[in-house]
């Protein structure tokens, strides 16, 4: 049997935009997102590719369209969840017809149960291999912190996830962004995650923060093992550590956003955390799953750690990549 975990909104939102040769959202396997709202809430809006949980005489209807042993992430959610302990509640059904006839809200009413994500996530937990994720603090929370990924369409077809445009992954939520150049040049992106500052570590140059120093730290070096990246280390942090003590939203890009920009952020976790590669290494991959330093840039990220705490830590032969 799987167990129950939650699952942050930050971690949602990356589970989402992660990309192979296009989004993985269109991998049959990859995401099954749960939704066990009411009708009309989920009408309303919802998180995109959810799918509605229907109810008969009162018992959650398993999805029939999904093969839950085999998918990686299965997620379930309601309006605002944010326990797996019991709680006073009702059934979101009944709640909306009492509120259409005026009834009010009583003792006799309400009960201890668990909340709806939880139950019906008890219930999946039996079908699947893999862990069942509650989402913290449901769709409120979700669709209060990333208003974008709110939509009313029900069916997706196969193209249109192929043709779906992920956006940057979240490294620390609401304050760094990790991304490819494409992204960095997209005005929808800067709009909605509210960028103020880019660090750009490719050839190219964006439209963005032309000519603004104070915005803008340019990295001109080429995605080769051979490219000298370590240099640029202390003045990356201290610009990142600039702009968070502003409150300013970061993109770190390179040209796709593996191997370079990756490298970037993770001597910044190591700088600002003071943490080992190993530890820094691990937190961006959980966040972007393709992320990989060439073999250079890892050589460079070690002596970078030698130099944070005095000696090497990580053991080259750990295969951390």
């Amino acid at each position: 049997m799987a167990e129950l975990r939650f699952c942050e909104p930050t971690e949602l939102y990356n589970i989402l935009n992660q990309t192979s040769k296009v989004s993985r959202l269109a991998e049959p396997n990859y995401l099954c997102l749960l939704d066990v709202r009411c009708k009309r809430q989920y009408d309303e809006s919802h998180v995109i590719t959810a799918r509605r949980v229907k109810k008969k005489e009162k018992q959650y209807l398993i999805p029939e369209s999904v093969d839950l042993e085999c998918v990686r992430y299965c997620i379930v959610y309601d309006s605002n969840t944010s326990s797996l302990e019991l709680r006073v509640r009702r059934d979101d059904d009944e709640e909306e017809e009492e509120e259409e006839r005026g009834v009010k809200d009583d003792e006799e009413n309400n009960e201890l149960l668990p909340g709806p994500a939880v139950e019906f996530g008890q219930i999946l937990i039996h079908l699947t291999r893999q862990p069942v994720y509650i989402l913290r603090g449901g769709y409120e929370c979700f669709s209060g912190l990333y208003h974008f990924f709110r939509t009313q369409k029900i069916i997706w077809m196969p193209q249109e996830l192929d043709a779906f445009q992920p956006y940057p992954v979240e490294i620390i939520p609401g304050k760094i962004f990790l991304g490819k150049f494409s992204q960095a040049c997209n005005a929808r992106i800067h709009k909605d995650l509210k960028i103020k500052a880019h660090v750009n570590i490719s050839m190219e140059a964006t439209p963005y923060f032309v000519g603004d120093g104070d915005k803008l730290l340019h990295v001109k070096i080429e995605d080769s093992s051979d490219s000298n990246l370590f240099s640029s280390f202390r003045h990356i942090c201290h610009f990142m550590e600039l702009h968070l003590q502003l409150r300013s939203v970061i993109l770190v890009f390179s040209s796709r956003g593996i191997s370079r920009s990756s490298a970037a952020v993770v001597a910044f976790l190591m700088h600002y955390n003071e943490e080992t590669l190993k530890r820094a290494w691990a937190h961006v991959k959980k966040c972007k799953d393709n992320m990989r330093p060439n073999r250079g840039l890892v050589a460079q990220l070690l002596e970078w750690e030698k130099i944070i705490h005095g000696e090497y830590i990580t053991d080259i032969t750990d295969p951390i990549y």
